[in-house]
């Protein structure tokens, strides 16, 4: 039987995927996959850049407004709904397209990670998870995976301990695992492109995008789910922008802080992003820059080279 086909198109944020994911889409009756760790929360729609409905031109996309902010979302149940919705679209004779930038969410998917945990032992975690400061996790982990601490922000908690119990679990880096898992070949019939800018570019464009989004109201938007319960330890409430306004909101630092913060945190997040993406094997680059930062350039491009490899005709 011959393998599903996947596309995935990513690249740091604010670079400009959604757009040129759409036009694609259109193009080879492919329909969206969101790899996004925070579009999947109903409500939070400005700080995570959702597409709105009259954006998608009537492409179908999933794994977009399916969780409510109050639950937890990992990598483990991304892959599983990602994986569900690449077996749907393909029966349905579309092409899936995974589109965002969350690396290793894509990766879990592409190479079919195997997050099976050693559930015999809930001590270390529940260790880890009384008491400590996410500063003093990312410090722990330091010390054991350096490589992974460089990996993970130190705010993302969730993922810090993971790669301290496993770590604890197995006397092996989850950095070292992970390394591992890229070698392997993908189960899918791959196409992996990475739109990628001048990093000046990207970082401009990310500070425009902040002054959008606050302008748009997400003040507003983070003070809604405040009111509704929303709490600084809730994984949707971790994301970028979101935090930042938390802080605000709370009295912990002013309004300008908040806004240089996130400026700043967005920036180091596209930063990382390459990083990842670089490290990943089978990526094809595409730079706005080589095609005059003109989507129809790049589109074209695209289309060349899945035509070449048979993903349409």
């Amino acid at each position: 039987m011959e393998p599903e086909k996947l596309v995935v198109l990513t690249g740091p944020t604010a670079v400009g995927k959604t757009r040129l994911s759409i036009s694609l889409a259109k193009r080879v009756f492919g329909e969206i996959i969101s790899a996004d760790s925070m579009q999947v929360y109903r409500g939070m729609d400005i700080g995570s850049a959702k597409i709105r409905p009259e954006e998608m031109e009537g492409v179908r996309h999933h794994l977009i407004d399916v969780l409510d902010p109050s639950q937890p979302f990992d990598v483990v149940q991304f892959q599983r709904l990602a994986k569900n919705a690449i077996n749907d679209i393909t029966h349905r004779g579309h092409i899936p397209i995974l589109a965002g930038g969350t690396g290793f969410y894509i990766q879990s998917v592409v190479y079919d990670i195997d997050f099976t945990e050693n559930d015999a032992d809930h001590s270390f975690r529940q260790e880890l998870m009384n008491g400590k400061s996410p500063e003093t996790l990312h410090e722990m982990l330091e010390k054991v995976d350096p490589g992974a601490a460089k990996a993970i922000h130190p705010n993302n908690v969730r993922r810090t301990i993971r790669a301290l119990e496993f770590y604890h679990q197995t006397g092996c880096r989850i950095s070292d695992h992970n390394h591992l898992e890229r070698q392997k070949e993908s189960n899918y019939r791959l196409c992996y492109f990475v739109l990628n800018q001048d990093r000046a570019a990207v970082y401009e464009k990310i500070d425009r995008r902040v002054d959008a989004m606050l302008q748009a109201g997400l003040v507003e938007e983070v003070r809604s789910l405040w009111e509704k319960g929303m709490t600084p330890e809730m994984t949707s409430m971790k994301g970028l922008g979101y935090a930042e306004i938390l802080r605000f909101l709370s009295g912990e630092i002013p309004y300008e802080e908040a806004v240089r913060l996130i400026k700043r945190n967005t920036r180091h997040f596209a930063k990382r992003q390459i990083t990842w993406f670089k490290r990943e094997k089978d990526v094809i680059w595409i730079n706005r820059d080589d095609y005059g930062n003109d989507d129809e350039r790049i589109l074209e491009a695209i289309l060349k080279i899945l035509k070449e490899k048979g993903f349409y005709e």
